[in-house]
């Protein structure tokens, strides 16, 4: 796997100071996209333990609310696999802080036993995230006023 950035101090993508995990591979290619060059699977750089540690030790602070997860796409299944390892060690290591993950997938679709993109991993995956943003963006219901969002199609899902 591959992430194209990590940012120690994100306050756009859920509430709070954040870590976000910017991945790498995606297959919707929305149209207005902010972050095509995600869309590469081999884009940006290698994930790897040292790149694991590095998010791990960002969480650290007291003042970081969580995690963020975006793309590229999260649930990509050949990201899903090395992702379940990562957020059951954010978890595990700081129970108290939230996980948002963001998807062009539909959580009752996509990612639902039988989905597109459903794999052995997918609802661990899925019982590590506290909210869920689903949904391709769409260019022509971009909405600026909203929160967390791009689109108005695009749903915040708690799951826990």
């Amino acid at each position: 796997m591959y992430y194209g950035n990590i940012k120690k101090y994100d306050i756009a993508d859920g509430p709070g100071v954040r870590v976000s995990l910017f991945v790498s591979g995606c297959r919707h290619h929305c149209k207005g996209c902010f972050n095509a060059e995600t869309w590469d699977f081999k884009y940006g750089n290698p994930y790897t333990e040292e790149t694991e540690r590095e998010i791990l030790e960002a969480l650290k602070p007291s003042y970081i609310e969580g995690f963020s997860l975006l793309g590229g796409e999260p649930f990509e299944p050949e990201n899903q696999r090395e992702l379940v390892k990562l957020l059951r060690k954010v978890k595990e290591r700081y129970p108290e802080k939230t996980v948002w993950c963001y998807t062009g997938y539909l959580y009752d679709r996509d990612l639902a036993e039988g989905g597109s993109v459903f794999t052995e991993v997918t609802e661990e995956m899925l019982s590590f995230i506290d909210v869920l943003i689903d949904g391709e963006f769409i260019e022509a219901q971009k909405d600026l006023t909203l929160e967390f969002r791009g689109s108005r199609n695009q749903r915040i899902i708690h799951l826990r």
